[in-house]
Formats: C-alpha cells, sequence, structure tokens
C-alpha cells in the first residue's frame, strides 16, 4: 500500500466515541495511511457512528450517505462504517444501506487498516453479525482481568476490551477525553448500551497513566475522564476505590493542569470518591451525575435507584464540601407509566437542586430494551408537552444558577486567543464556556478571573 491512500474519520457521539476514532487514526497511521480532516480530499471516508437514540441513529445514516461521491481523482469514494450502530446492527444496518460498502464491527478494530485497504481494492467483506457482547466475559467482574487476551476477544485496541495507548489526536487544542473503561454492568431498562458495548472492563491504572503522559506531550493541559460509568472503575481489578486512589496520580501528570471526571451513577457514588473529586488538588470540583429522573416509582420501572430527597441530599453533600462545584445531569420525560405527579416530582427536584445544566431527553423506545415492552405509553401529545416545559425550565434554572456565579473567582481554561475558555464548573462542548475580557491570550494558559456577567449558562468574566 502506497502512502497516496487517504483516509478521512468521521467522529458521531460522545467523548469516548472521540477516543476510539483517534485509537483508528494510529492504526491507520501504522498502515500506511494518509489522514486528511476533508472528506472531499479522501479516498475512503471512516464514519464512527452512534447508535445510542433515534436522532443519533439518524444522523449517522446522513452522514455515511453524504460521504459518497468522487473522491480527488475522480474515482468512487469508498464508504465504511464503524462504531455503536454498525456493532448494533451489522448485517441489518448493511441491508438497508447498499450505499456503505462495508459494515463492521469492533473485532475488526486491530486489523482495519487493511482491511480497509483491501475494500478500496474492491473486496467487500462480511457485514459484522451482532452478539450480545455481555455473554463474552464472566459474569463476575474480578474474573474478567485473566480472560482481556483470549483469542475470542479484540486485542486491546477494540473498545470492548479496553484500549491500549495506541492513539494519534486527530484534533488540536488543550482538552482530550481519556477513556478509563469500556463497556457497562448496570441494567437500566431503556438502555441498549451493555448490550452492544459489553460488560464493564477498568483499564489498569498504568495504561491510564501511560496515556495521560502521552496526551501531556502532546500539548493537552485538560484531560477528560470518561467511560460508560466511571463509579464503576476498579471492581473487576479488585479495588472498588480504587479511582480514588488514581485520581491524584493522574493530576500529578507534569504538564496536565485539570482533571475532569464524567459519567457518575448517584447510587454508585462513594463519599470517599465525593470528596476526592472536591478535595484533590488539580481535579475539577465537577459532578457528571446521571439522575435520569426524581420519581421513585419511574427510576424503579427505569431499573435504578434512588429518588427527590436522597439526590437533593447527595447535591447538598457536594456543595459542602466544595460551594463553587459544578453540577450536571440528565434527565428523561415521559418514559412509560410516567404520570403527571411523576412529572410534578422531576419538576421539583431541578427547581430546589440549582444545577449548573440539564440535558433534557424524551424518551423513545430502543430495539431490545426492557421499556421497548412496557405498556402504560404516555400519549406523545403529553410527552412532547412536558419535553417542552421542562427544557424551558431547565434552561431558566441554569441561567439562574449561571447569575448566581456572578462575583465568583474562577479559573479559565483558554480554549481561544480571544479569550474564549471554560471554568472548572464546565465540561467541553455540554456546559456554557466563559469569555475573559481583554486580551488577547495564549491557548493553553488557566486565567484567574472574576465572573461580571452572565448570558445563560455562558458568564462573563475579567482576568485578575
Amino acid at each position: 500500500m502506497t502512502s497516496s491512500r487517504r483516509v478521512a474519520l468521521v467522529t458521531l457521539g460522545c467523548a469516548r466515541n472521540e477516543v476510539d476514532s483517534e485509537e483508528l487514526a494510529a492504526r491507520f497511521a501504522a498502515g500506511g495511511f494518509e489522514l486528511v480532516e476533508d472528506a472531499d480530499e479522501a479516498d475512503a471516508v471512516v464514519v464512527n457512528t452512534c447508535g445510542f437514540v433515534e436522532q443519533a441513529k439518524q444522523d449517522s445514516i446522513d452522514t455515511l450517505l453524504e460521504a459518497r461521491g468522487l473522491d480527488a481523482d475522480g474515482r468512487r469514494r469508498t464508504v465504511v462504517a464503524v462504531g455503536c450502530m454498525a456493532e448494533r446492527y451489522g448485517a441489518e444496518l448493511a441491508a438497508a444501506l447498499p450505499e456503505a460498502d462495508a459494515i463492521l464491527g469492533f473485532d475488526s478494530y486491530p486489523d482495519l487498516a487493511a482491511t480497509l485497504s483491501g475494500i478500496i481494492e474492491g473486496e467487500r467483506p462480511a457485514s459484522h453479525t451482532p452478539r450480545d457482547r455481555r455473554t463474552m466475559l464472566p459474569i463476575s467482574p474480578v474474573d474478567r482481568a485473566a480472560t482481556r487476551a483470549i483469542p475470542d476477544l479484540p486485542d486491546g485496541v477494540a473498545p470492548a476490551s479496553g484500549p491500549q495507548p495506541v492513539r494519534r489526536r486527530l484534533t488540536g487544542g488543550p482538552v482530550a477525553p481519556l477513556k478509563l473503561a469500556s463497556g457497562c454492568d448496570r441494567r437500566c431498562s431503556f438502555c441498549a448500551i451493555p448490550s452492544f458495548r459489553g460488560a464493564f472492563v477498568s483499564r489498569p491504572p498504568e495504561e491510564v497513566l501511560a496515556e495521560a503522559e502521552w496526551l501531556a506531550t502532546q500539548g493537552v493541559k485538560e484531560l477528560h475522564l470518561v467511560s460508560e460509568n466511571s463509579t464503576s472503575y476498579g471492581k473487576d481489578l479488585g479495588d472498588v476505590r480504587l479511582l480514588e486512589r488514581l485520581l491524584p496520580d493522574v493530576a500529578a501528570v507534569p504538564g496536565i493542569t485539570r482533571v475532569r471526571l464524567a459519567y457518575l451513577q448517584p447510587a454508585e457514588l462513594r463519599p470517599g470518591l465525593v470528596e476526592a473529586i472536591a478535595t484533590t488538588p488539580g481535579v475539577a470540583a465537577y459532578y457528571d451525575l446521571s439522575f435520569q429522573h426524581a420519581s421513585a416509582g419511574v427510576l424503579r420501572r427505569m431499573r435504578r435507584f434512588g429518588g427527590t430527597e436522597s439526590f437533593l441530599a447527595l447535591v447538598e453533600r457536594i456543595r459542602a464540601l466544595s460551594p463553587t462545584a459544578g453540577i450536571r445531569s440528565n434527565v428523561i420525560v415521559g418514559f412509560p407509566g410516567e404520570t403527571a405527579a411523576d412529572y410534578a416530582e422531576l419538576e421539583r427536584f431541578l427547581t430546589e437542586a440549582r444545577l449548573d445544566a440539564v440535558g433534557v431527553f424524551r424518551y423513545s423506545d430502543e430495539d431490545g430494551t426492557e421499556a421497548a415492552s412496557y405498556d402504560s405509553k404516555v400519549r406523545a401529545d403529553v410527552a412532547a408537552r412536558r419535553y417542552a416545559r421542562l427544557t424551558t425550565l431547565a434552561e431558566t434554572l441554569t441561567a439562574a444558577r449561571a447569575e448566581e456565579r456572578i462575583g465568583e473567582s474562577v479559573e479559565v481554561l483558554v480554549e481561544d486567543p480571544a479569550g474564549v475558555g471554560r471554568a472548572h464548573h464546565q465540561a467541553p462542548e455540554v456546559d456554557g464556556e466563559v469569555r475573559l475580557t481583554g486580551g488577547p491570550f495564549t491557548v493553553g494558559d488557566l486565567v484567574r478571573a472574576t465572573v461580571t456577567g452572565s448570558e445563560g449558562v455562558d458568564l462573563i468574566a475579567e482576568p485578575a
């Protein structure tokens, strides 16, 4: 294969997919491909799809269709689908989308460069056949470490077995996601992710630290630690408190100025981890809490735990340790069986919790989930009204929370020379930004500033 072959990677979905794409980029580069940003300049486009909710699946299909066309030499461009939607639907997606030259699952990742070379030459590999990836590892988490390298599993680069530090950055900037683990052992009735991402597998601390050190050499200043469920980290390694000890080590990596932890399950959030996040130097006092709802009855039907009072107590405990901590969550409205009283309970919780950011989702049936078979579906018009009302309420509440921060001293990680960046309570892309007055500024600097105003969830701040 010659270096004239060019591949463009298009990433959809979450930060975990971003890490997967950068691992694939390293594989392609090692296989002799030239990585290009513009699909119009590529011989092949690899779309890392998202299969989480209906809109994400449609976006994946639209992106695959848009990638069709001719390359710079007038030849038909090769289009390949990988990622969660490809893993989840495989041959079914291939039959519905003949425009794609291949639909490949996670097990194809280790040899994807060679496979793509063959596809460009006209080969057509068999489409991925989906299976429940939870069955590929022992039920007991502590028995999984010994099976990491068995032949039936990916070699450690495919997401289902926990990635190794094989990576090439696709974007610049001072922020990068770093994957702690892959898979999930929870059985939320609305979620299909465990079936195609597999059982929970932690990356050993030495792997995480090695990749953190490498990212620091690439100019990264903030690490965004991600997984399907970060509060489970270490349980398969025999130490449920391992994350509490890992955080200080990651924060101490030379060149790293901020570490942010994402995807926390309230029911698994131990007091020691709450305290470690709030008090460890270099770790952002930031809590990405997956509440999903506040009505105890709805949460039980979701196969989850908690309710308004326990959630408010957790919020209070966090703010007792760190009064300026950032807290965000996602919630679902219109879940089967949700009554007007259940919905009112959710409104009450959000009003009293004063979260910094709230993502509101309208429930939709997901293939293969328990909730899809539930009776007592909420009427579409009722669910739509609740969704619209809660979205408006969330915007009002989060804007008010931002306004409360006027006068607060914040450290802003600069991501644009014009002075745009983020404070400790703002995760990349989802929680707003801070606009610094004055300038110019140096990208990657951590600037101490005082908040002087707010616009929605965004802040305006004057450097100290």
